[in-house]
């Protein structure tokens, strides 16, 4: 199997390079040839520079597409190589290499066509977010719940592996802004099946999270909205 890690990053110049390495590590560990590239969505900051100092391969976009724009890049670039699956590992330090095999084996051995890296089942993670966050993730497990009939605890986790019959859905399309749990309601609608699994996430390294309380208020009736639309236009085209 071809596989590819897809790190989506902007303005990671003090993680990515600390992102890197561990990736380097999972590289010499895994039972997997393992490949990535860091996705770099228009950083304003170093991102660029430090990964062309430290020869990490990476994908510099002119200008910031948002993180529906970055990932989609990363399918895209996988689709054209002929990788068989894509692991989404966010460029903040969040994510532990670690795991990645588990999301792998999922696919590649038990067939799944998406596996989430949950931080709400299994009881590995510490680090789960803030409280107001954790509200609205419930919120929309309830939406996607009730939409698609399969619960997902951790749907909004960028943490996840998919199929090569996926990445060629995601190619295509895509949404732009938290694209997470509607690609979910996507894939769900289109009967691929899905699977949760538990895994060990971190506090991001350094810097701070972009999604302010209001932007948390925003994203959880903006993807609710959006998760409801899209399992309708799917059912009506099945």
């Amino acid at each position: 199997m071809k596989i590819l890690v897809v790190v989506p990053a902007y303005n990671e110049e003090k993680n990515i390079l600390e992102v890197s390495k561990n990736l380097e590590k999972l590289k010499t560990i895994s039972k997997y040839s393992i490949d990535y590239i860091v996705i770099n969505d228009g950083s304003t900051d170093n991102t660029k520079l430090v990964c062309e100092r430290n020869n990490i391969p990476v994908i510099n976009l002119i200008r910031n597409l948002g993180i529906g724009g970055a990932v989609q890049t990363g399918y895209k670039y996988a689709l054209k190589k002929d990788y068989d699956i894509v692991i989404q590992f966010d460029g903040d330090g969040q994510h532990d290499y670690h795991y990645i095999d588990n999301l792998i084996t999922e696919i590649g051995e038990n067939k799944y066509s998406m596996v989430i890296g949950s931080r709400y089942i299994g009881g590995l993670s510490n680090f789960q977010s803030t409280k107001m966050r954790r509200v609205g993730i419930k919120f929309l497990s309830n939406i996607l719940f009730l939409t698609t009939g399969k619960r997902i605890y951790d749907v909004t986790s960028g943490f996840r592996a998919i199929d090569k019959k996926v990445i060629e859905l995601f190619s295509q399309d895509y949404p732009n802004d938290y694209p997470e749990p509607e690609t979910i309601a996507l894939i769900l609608k289109k009967g691929y099946t899905v699977k949760e699994i538990p895994v060990k996430m971190h506090e991001r390294l350094n810097g701070s999270s972009s999604i302010t309380p209001l932007k948390s208020i925003y994203y959880m009736i903006k993807v609710s909205y959006s998760i409801i639309v899209r399992s309708i236009i799917e059912s009506r085209n099945k």
